[in-house]
């Protein structure tokens, strides 16, 4: 889970921010980008990061509640940025322009954040940042973009972004099943199941659905 790490460090970085979504295939809600970077501080002489107790691995291979210990854990020793993008970008542009546009924006969230944290500028940090991003996804950003397929599984900073990605996510899909709860979100966070495309044959779409999606148009 550090190789691709220690390769970047190899190659000069010592800032290296690992980026992932979550609710690029549900039919409702939006689309979330975290971005990560596991140690606070850059690196310098050698790569060594802080001590994590809990799993930090792909988010669909943790329970729920090792999902919440790790967000808990990542949120009091690391930094990341969140990114969203909501339905109504996603039917405007598609979702694939609006994940990009959520990574860039978790990633420029990310980077204020550590300017302000050290009181540096963004300019004087560019040429030491490497962003590793899970898939084949390559936002437009002025930094090194190196895309890992199934980088959930292969980098501990793509895996710490897929945590917080999921777990903001799953947070934001229960907070409209109070808002809508003729639809269950909390129960399939918006993702196409037999619950959920029951609800939307009765009841049709909420505004929330994503009407650019097939399954949803065919109901409106």
């Amino acid at each position: 889970m550090l190789f691709w790490e220690r390769r970047a460090f190899l190659e000069g970085a010592s800032i290296i921010i690992g980026v992932d979504e979550a609710g690029r295939g549900p039919l409702a809600g939006p689309v979330v980008a975290a971005a990560c970077v596991l140690k606070t501080g850059p690196f310098k002489k050698r790569f060594i990061l802080p001590e994590y107790k809990q799993r930090l691995d792909d988010s669909k291979k943790l329970s729920l509640s090792q999902r919440e210990k790790s967000f808990h854990e990542i949120s009091g020793k690391a930094l990341f940025g969140i990114g969203l993008k909501y339905q109504d970008f996603i039917d405007s542009k598609n979702i694939r322009k609006a994940t990009l546009a959520a990574m860039r924006q978790a990633v420029k969230k990310l980077i204020a954040r550590y300017c302000s944290l050290h009181n540096i500028e963004e300019k004087d940090i560019r040429t030491r940042i490497c962003v590793l991003v899970d898939g084949d996804m390559k936002p437009r950003l002025p930094y090194k973009i190196v895309p890992i397929l199934k980088g959930d599984s292969k980098s501990i900073s793509i895996a710490a972004a897929s945590i917080i990605a999921k777990v903001t996510r799953d947070r934001i899909m229960d907070s409209y099943d109070k808002i809508y709860p003729l639809y269950g979100f909390s129960k399939h966070k918006g993702y196409g199941t037999r619950l959920h495309f029951e609800t939307i044959r009765k009841y049709g779409p909420c505004p929330i659905h994503r009407k650019s999606f097939a399954p949803i148009r065919i109901h409106m």
